[in-house]
């Protein structure tokens, strides 16, 4: 029996049978044997974005391989292949670092370099599809390593192959094409209002102002348990959109290339008056309505029944769906 606790950001009270700690890329004939003991199986890496059950009976495969190295350079970019174990903040202070720009709008995002395709992870106007080349995976069912293109990968908002087929792959690497010519992507709100930044601000500058942002706005894990921004922002038609907006002139929605607009689900979850609310060990940051949080001693069912309850309120006043971020693991 290993316990998880320590292992998720949520700070859930967790644990599991069978436990796998994949350092080394030399492991995974062992990984793979054993796997074929076991009916279910779940890659963890940083914990930043799951909602453990109490008890599972799954094999939980904790990856921590670790390597950053340079693939590629020519006149227009450079290609970097980063390991999928390592932290992802770190990767992306390390590329700033080394001059390789583009991941700065992602600074501060919890988690590994190989849940960066699973989720496709965005923010600040940026996604991680925008500068992903391709990704390396072991396909557990087969043992194959098998090779994604950008194209392979079927990237689309917060999903990819990777999260459509979960149980089949584990990331190995990730490599990304960083552009010679890099330019500031800044039109995203709290961006935009920040104070010193404009067209001239450095890589580096931004990536200081996205991480003093978003600890000026979201709580930190080590402090209270939370898993970062937990609800999709729902994306509706056009006709749906201009209902909308005539019944509630104040919605906050972007629209999109295709017509369709995003709606921003914090707000619809504050005018529901969930920020700062409670429901037993579990609540919504007083700061943050998309983040859930655990008081202390809280399990999945409490999240679930959260979850569940503001997802029936923002339905029965907006007519919306919210779709939770976080994968669930029973």
């Amino acid at each position: 029996m290993y316990s998880l606790t320590a292992l998720n950001t949520f700070g859930l009270s967790s644990y599991t049978d069978y436990f796998f700690d994949l350092t080394e890329e030399n492991q995974l004939p062992s990984l793979l044997a054993l796997i074929s003991q076991h009916t279910q199986y779940f890659i963890l890496g940083g914990g930043s974005n799951v909602v453990l059950n109490q008890h599972l009976k799954t094999l939980v495969i904790h990856n921590r391989l670790k390597g950053i190295y340079k693939e590629d350079e020519n006149d227009d970019s450079t290609l970097i292949k980063a390991a999928s174990g390592e932290i992802w903040h770190d990767f992306v202070d390390y590329c700033i670092q080394q001059g390789w720009y583009g991941l700065e709008n992602l600074a501060f995002i919890p988690g590994t370099v190989g849940a960066s395709p699973v989720q496709n992870i965005g923010a600040y106007g940026k996604e991680a599809k925008d500068y992903i080349h391709c990704v390396e995976a072991i396909n557990l069912r087969t043992g194959n390593i098998q090779h994604f293109s950008k194209e392979d990968c079927c990237f689309a908002y917060r999903d990819s192959i990777f999260k459509q087929s979960a149980q089949h792959y584990l990331i190995l690497s990730v490599t990304f094409k960083f552009p010679k010519k890099w330019q500031p992507m800044l039109n995203y709100a709290d961006l935009s209002r920040y104070e010193g930044l404009n067209e001239q601000s450095s890589a580096k500058e931004i990536f200081d102002a996205v991480i003093a942002i978003r600890q000026a706005k979201l709580p930190n894990p080590k402090q209270i348990g939370n898993a970062g921004s937990f609800f999709k922002n729902p994306i509706v038609s056009a006709e749906k959109y201009q209902t909308l907006i005539h019944q509630f002139p104040q919605l906050i929605a972007y629209p999109q290339t295709d017509g369709s607009f995003k709606l921003a689900a914090g707000w619809l979850i504050d005018q529901c008056g969930w920020k700062g609310k409670s429901l037993g060990k579990v609540g919504v940051h007083d700061r943050q309505a998309l983040v859930l949080v655990n008081y202390g001693g809280a399990t999945a069912d409490d999240i679930k029944t959260l979850a569940k309850t503001i997802q029936q309120d923002v339905y029965t006043k907006y007519d919306v769906h919210l779709e939770p971020e976080p994968i669930f693991v029973e």
